[in-house]
């Protein structure tokens, strides 16, 4: 399906514009990433071509420059997807920890298949490469929230509590294990790194001057 016209809004304008000011104003397409996934927020989780156009124009670069960022990246939905898009890791660690179970959850809960979208719109599923959760397997993404630890009981849990529109916030460290976990900690508990590290100190003078030498950037980066 195309859409027939796209733009930003005028809030999503500012946001274009302090995009743009990062880059020369030769290096324009630099932008194409951030502009996209702008766009995609902004249409409902996917990008009609009208988008990609939208972001083609404002960079100017042509339109097929922008589809093949759109269309390389997987970040990037080129269909419309549920509001609530269920990426299910299904490489190794978590295959072995149970991400079939959490597949055949899901499909019986929501009457769906992989690939598939529930007939009100609420849920996509789609079964994805590795998502770099891998000591929290089995573990899904929701939009952009990571999902871990997960059994087939907080599955449905999960999946119930998005159907209410209150899908449970992230803890203290941007994800969910779903077990009562902070983070990824083992059986036993924190056993490392009781205290936070002292930051290497940084010359606050070190760039006064507007000049920094070749030879020592390691030093001025404090390494």
């Amino acid at each position: 399906m195309v859409a027939v016209y796209f733009d930003f809004t005028e809030e999503n304008y500012q946001y274009v514009n302090k995009v743009l000011s990062k880059y020369p104003a030769n290096y324009k397409q630099s932008a194409i990433i951030p502009l996209l996934d702008l766009a995609q927020r902004q249409h409902g989780g996917w990008l009609p071509v009208a988008a990609m156009d939208k972001v083609a124009s404002i960079v100017e670069a042509a339109p097929s420059r922008v589809y093949e960022v759109a269309s390389f990246y997987t970040m990037f939905n080129r269909t419309k997807v549920g509001k609530y898009f269920i990426q299910l890791c299904g490489t190794t660690p978590c295959m072995i920890c149970g991400s079939e179970d959490i597949k055949k959850t899901i499909e019986k809960h929501l009457g769906i298949k992989n690939g598939e979208t529930t007939k009100d719109g609420m849920f996509t599923l789609l079964e994805v490469e590795c998502l770099g959760a891998c000591a929290n397997a089995p573990m899904v993404q929701l939009n952009d929230d990571y999902y871990e630890c997960l059994t087939p009981k907080t599955m449905v849990e999960l999946l119930e509590a998005c159907k209410e529109g209150k899908p449970p916030a992230m803890g203290k460290w941007g994800s969910l294990p779903m077990n009562g976990q902070v983070s990824c900690e083992g059986p036993l508990g924190k056993t490392s790194l009781w205290e936070v590290p002292e930051p290497p100190k940084v010359n606050v003078e070190r760039f006064k001057d507007g000049a920094v030498d070749p030879a020592s950037v390691k030093a001025h980066m404090s390494y």
